[in-house]
């Protein structure tokens, strides 16, 4: 490809893989412009960057992951962005890989792990249906909703610049909202090996984030096919509790008002959300 490429890495206190890692793109990338996004580290992040020409751009304090990606976007120069985590899971001898996706008329390519990638079983399980989810959602096939390993067309992903969380979920909003606004996303299979340090996940309060997740994909994408079928679902309940009612009591009670009205209510969540993101993916446009 002809195309200009900048390469973008946040990092937190990643000075031992960056070590490592910056080397091992330069060889591979001779002449990209490479971005190491400083997210408020304590170590020798800096250091290093200054060490091997890797441009800088500092944060003061920890933002988040997304704040970093967003801050790197904005600083690139190439009209191909690609995101790899600082941490020395993702290789560079697969960029390649990436690019070849994007000549073929992709507008972003994404690296699909393979389950022997996976931090753990549980990690495993929950990207295993987070992908099913989105698949539902979309209605085509997503290998991997939550891969940070990612090459993209510059001026398609700062249309959604504004839209972009700052913590670990901006992979999910990105790719939805390329699905959503009809832009065509390819994967490539890859494996990342164990990351170099420790992970800034916590299973606590990132499980309760990514359960978020999956309220974001539907009201991402299309929230009335997340809403309506739990309007549906209400609506059978209330003239399920009506029949019995009737039936035994032969009287129209509360509960079963007020599950009829809760799914009306929800349907018009919906309804209503349908709206909003329609005005959103059209703000994006400009």
């Amino acid at each position: 490809m002809t195309d200009t490429i900048s390469i973008i890495l946040p990092a937190k206190n990643e000075a031992a893989s960056l070590r490592a890692l910056l080397p091992k793109i330069q060889a591979q990338m001779p002449g990209a412009e490479i971005i190491v996004v400083n997210d408020g580290s304590t170590d020798d992040t800096a250091e290093i960057c200054r060490q091997y020409g890797a441009k800088l751009v500092t944060h003061p304090y920890g933002m988040g992951n997304g704040a970093a990606v967003k801050s790197g976007a904005r600083a690139a120069q190439g009209e191909i962005l690609i995101f790899m985590d600082a941490d020395g899971q993702h290789q560079p001898q697969d960029i390649p890989l990436f690019l070849e996706k994007l000549s073929q008329g992709y507008d972003m390519a994404v690296g699909a792990r393979s389950r022997r990638s996976q931090a753990g079983v549980h990690r495993a399980a929950a990207n295993g249906f987070y992908n099913r989810l989105a698949s539902w959602m979309v209605g085509q096939k997503v290998a991997d909703l939550t891969s940070g390993f990612r090459a993209v067309r510059a001026d398609k992903f700062r249309k959604f610049l504004y839209m972009l969380p700052n913590g670990f979920s901006y992979p999910t909003t990105i790719t939805m909202s390329f699905f959503r606004a009809g832009f065509a996303v390819g994967y490539v299979p890859i494996h990342t090996p164990k990351r170099i340090g420790t992970s800034h996940m916590r299973i606590a309060r990132d499980g309760v984030r990514f359960l978020l997740i999956i309220f974001k994909i539907g009201s991402l994408y299309s929230p009335l096919k997340l809403f309506f079928p739990i309007s549906v679902a209400f609506f059978l309940l209330g003239c399920g509790n009506y029949l019995h009612t009737y039936l035994t009591l032969h009287r129209f009670t509360n509960m079963s008002a007020m599950l009829l009205i809760t799914a009306m209510v929800v349907f018009l969540i919906g309804l209503v959300s349908e709206q909003i993101t329609m005005l959103a993916y059209r703000d994006s446009e400009h």
